[in-house]
């Protein structure tokens, strides 16, 4: 059951462990007598499925799962350690990670560490082998995903010849104007490490981004870009997979349809799990993200890159909508994608069988296959039309 405990209570707990935690005898506690603010080792936080239903782990040394939900119970027999509900989801776990929660994990990493339990003979049941569990999303399931659109300056325009990309981005320079913010589907479109991304029944212009997913970690409305990394609990890899095949002529005559483009199930995959920020530092500084499909790399970036800050999306996105714990904004992505003629000359696009690995450095890898779908059965003719009838390459 999900705790309703408020935030105070937990504040109330949090130090009733650092309490105990300090006042217990030297002598058996030693393993958790280590200061609150100290952990033993760096982790990062997901999603996996552990005995046939999802559970929230602590993720050590990118090989090793802890469950949370044991590893609690088993510190919870020495009576220096209050009892503390751990986290039904990562939800629950986001939105308690700075009332008790946060505490609890460093207490569990330091009596893994301090106790043998992580190396050697000594690993419990509840610490599993990566490859012996299956990986879900992080957050089953964020409750808005905001992506950034054209906010790098090597995907302005990359279907121009030279002289129009370098002016381009001269212009896009001078006249930076508000981030392009759109909202991407949750439930149904994310989807985790090892999941495949499904190609619509006739969609032939599958493209890929990769890009950096930072989760909020409090409510932010009206936040000021030089306060959002305070609303940040951490970061996770994400893609931003779309159909650039369009709207077919004719109907409505809008033409840019953002639905179609970014909408289709399985086009948001995410994880493989989240970087705490306090284990992660500024990705205005050290952020570096890469994409390969096929094992060839068709994107590279750093921050240096982006025409607005991950800090400035926080401000614009909080300036229309408030932001809740599980958020997640993502930072636009860099040229190299398929669309694109810049990198390879030539445009390319997903094909089924087609492995993409997106990366960003101290975070993780996503490794997703590419898998295309049958062809639905019925219809009156009000579906979306295969590529084909209305778009020659």
């Amino acid at each position: 059951m999900r705790s309703t405990m408020a935030p105070r209570a937990f504040t109330a707990l949090a130090g009733m462990a650092t309490g105990a935690a300090l006042l217990a005898g030297a002598g058996s506690l030693t393993a958790q007598s280590a200061p609150a603010s100290d952990v033993a080792e760096p982790f990062k936080v997901g999603t996996f499925e552990i005995e046939g239903e999802p559970r929230v782990g602590v993720v050590l040394r990118d090989a090793l799962i802890v469950d949370i939900g044991a590893a609690n119970r088993q510190l919870e027999r020495n009576p220096a350690y209050p009892s503390l509900p751990m986290p039904d989801d990562m939800l629950d776990l986001i939105g308690r990670y700075e009332y008790g929660v946060r505490l609890r994990l460093y207490e569990i990493v330091n009596h893994l560490s301090a106790n043998g339990m992580i190396d050697g003979g000594a690993r419990p049941a509840f610490v599993h082998d990566v490859d012996d569990v299956r990986t879900l999303p992080p957050i089953i399931y964020p409750g808005k995903i905001l992506n950034a659109a054209v906010n790098f300056y090597s995907h302005v325009n990359e279907t121009g010849t030279p002289e129009e990309r370098a002016e381009a981005r001269r212009q896009r320079r001078e006249n930076r104007g508000v981030p392009y913010l759109f909202l991407k589907p949750s439930r149904g479109a994310v989807i985790g490490n090892s999941d495949a991304v499904v190609i619509p029944h006739g969609r032939d212009r599958t493209d890929w981004e990769v890009e950096l997913g930072a989760v909020i970690g409090r409510a932010a409305k009206y936040v000021s870009a030089t306060e959002a990394e305070d609303y940040v609990f951490g970061y996770t890899v994400t893609l931003d997979i779309s159909d650039r095949g369009g709207r077919p002529p004719g109907g409505n005559p809008l033409t840019s349809d953002w639905f179609v483009g970014k909408g289709h199930d399985t086009f948001a995959p995410m994880g493989p799990w989240i970087v705490p920020k306090e284990f992660y530092g500024d990705p205005m500084e050290n952020l570096r993200q890469t994409l390969s499909v096929g094992g060839e790399q068709m994107q590279e970036a750093q921050a240096g890159d982006m025409i607005h800050t991950l800090w400035e999306l926080i401000e614009y996105g909080s300036s229309i909508i408030t932001l809740f714990p599980g958020d997640v904004i993502n930072n636009g992505t860099s040229g190299g994608v398929g669309m694109g003629t810049a990198v390879r000359g030539e445009q390319r696009f997903l094909q089924p069988g087609d492995l993409i690995e997106a990366s960003i450095d101290g975070i993780g890898t996503l490794e997703i296959p590419v898998v295309g779908e049958d062809e639905p059965a019925g219809g009156t003719g009000a579906r979306l039309p295969p590529v084909r009838s209305y778009r020659r390459r």
